[in-house]
């Protein structure tokens, strides 16, 4: 693989069995990203956004074609080695932010790290500074709940990038949001795919967000096709 492609994706296919019948959501998709990249994707609702997020991250297996992420092979991984694999080299922000509500922001930060071991002694430095990352150094001691929901996507964006993965894989990150909140948490996300240097994939329906990415990529009726980014700003 070429040093500066992180991703590269090879034909890939997905089909699902669907009553006595197969659905074949999407083939023969082949596309790279390379380091530093941040690439949006964008499609009408059950085109595949979420479904190939979840492949690209090997919480699911493709049905045909290849993933690589540097010199790893998903497909030859383990469920071991793929849950490895989500831990230290891929962060994962979701539409929802599935904090845990009987922990705190800074606990909820953290948990990536306490379930590789480590105590909370040794993870809460981390986390805290975390938490300074995305505005919320004074909302560490806060519940879930206590939480906007801008707030929550931050804690959920901190957790993410606390294990220092070079991928970030985000499902309708600001889906939730009412307008001013998901550009705010987008700035966030933008700026700290530049100072940490991520290779960034957004699932979104927003285009004004897509189109202010360094790549598009539309899928649609099985198939990917890039677009110009600035055809969406128009």
């Amino acid at each position: 693989m070429e040093q500066d492609v992180l991703l590269r994706v090879q034909g890939l296919k997905k089909v699902f069995r669907s009553g006595e019948s197969d659905l074949t959501l999407f083939e023969n998709l082949s596309f790279e990203a390379k380091r530093g990249e941040m690439l949006a994707i964008v499609g009408e609702s059950g085109a595949g956004k979420s479904t190939l997020l979840h492949i690209l991250s090997a919480l699911d297996r493709a049905s045909a074609g290849d993933v690589y992420c540097a010199e790893l092979h998903l497909n030859a991984l383990s469920a071991d080695e793929a849950a490895e694999f989500r831990n230290r080299e891929t962060g994962f922000v979701w539409q929802f932010h599935y904090l845990l509500p009987e922990f705190t922001a800074a606990e909820n930060v953290a948990m990536p790290l306490l379930l590789r071991g480590q105590t909370w002694q040794q993870a809460e430095p981390d986390a805290s500074r975390w938490l300074r990352e995305v505005g919320l150094e004074q909302r560490g001691h806060h519940r879930a709940g206590e939480l906007s929901g801008g707030e929550q996507q931050r804690v959920a964006l901190a957790r993410a990038l606390i294990t220092g993965p070079k991928l970030l894989l985000a499902d309708e990150p600001t889906g939730d949001l009412d307008g001013q909140t998901a550009e705010a948490v987008f700035a966030l996300i933008a700026r700290l795919h530049r100072e940490h240097q991520l290779t960034s994939l957004i699932a979104t329906h927003n285009l004004s967000f897509a189109g202010r990415c360094h790549r598009v990529l539309r899928l649609g009726r099985g198939r990917v096709e890039e677009i110009k980014p600035e055809s969406l700003l128009a």
